[in-house]
């Protein structure tokens, strides 16, 4: 499975791209950062996530879309920003029929360190010891964003083969569920 995760950001949204099954070596296909200029308006610089996301989306030709949960901060204008590019990268992720895993923080860092506190040193470290990398990813935007992609692998790969498992069910068996008619 090839996943794109998305650590969304208006200043810095990080993407990486991962390839691989739960309970096997992983692999790298793509890691940076989509950058936008500060004094640009805002929508612009959504305007700006969103092109370089699909352009990620276009030269790798991920099965889905790994995108940090968006939780509430201390700072209301910074999670604003936050969630609307992570509403970004839903998006261009709908618009190609992906479907997308949303994971909290704490989630990325349990599948990743085995502990849902893990600094962002941590997650830096296990993500280039599982991908095998000789330099971490940086900035940690980057990092974060295997992360999810790793996490998703791990956890969305199971969750979508059964879902998968169960249109195919249902499919094969003309019922809905409930016993609608």
């Amino acid at each position: 499975m090839r996943v794109l995760g998305v650590d969304p950001g208006l200043t810095r949204c990080g993407v990486g791209v991962v390839e691989g099954t739960p309970g096997a070596p992983l692999t790298l296909v793509h890691v940076g950062v989509i950058r936008t200029d500060p004094d640009l308006g805002q929508a612009e610089r959504l305007l700006a996530v969103e092109l370089g996301i699909e352009r990620v989306l276009e030269e790798f030709a991920p099965e889905a879309v790994a995108v940090e949960r968006v939780f509430a901060q201390h700072n209301v204008s910074t999670v604003i920003g936050t969630a609307q590019a992570a509403g970004v990268a839903m998006l261009c992720a709908a618009r190609r029929g992906l479907p997308v895993g949303l994971h909290t923080p704490s989630e990325a860092k349990a599948a990743i360190t085995g502990s849902g506190r893990a600094d962002k040193a941590q997650v830096t470290l296990m993500v280039t010891r599982l991908l095998r990398l000789t330099a971490a990813p940086k900035p940690a935007d980057a990092a974060d964003a295997l992360a999810l992609a790793i996490c998703h692998v791990w956890r969305g790969g199971a969750q979508a083969r059964l879902a998968a498992a169960q249109r195919t069910a249902k499919a094969r068996t003309g019922h809905t569920r409930g016993g609608g008619r």
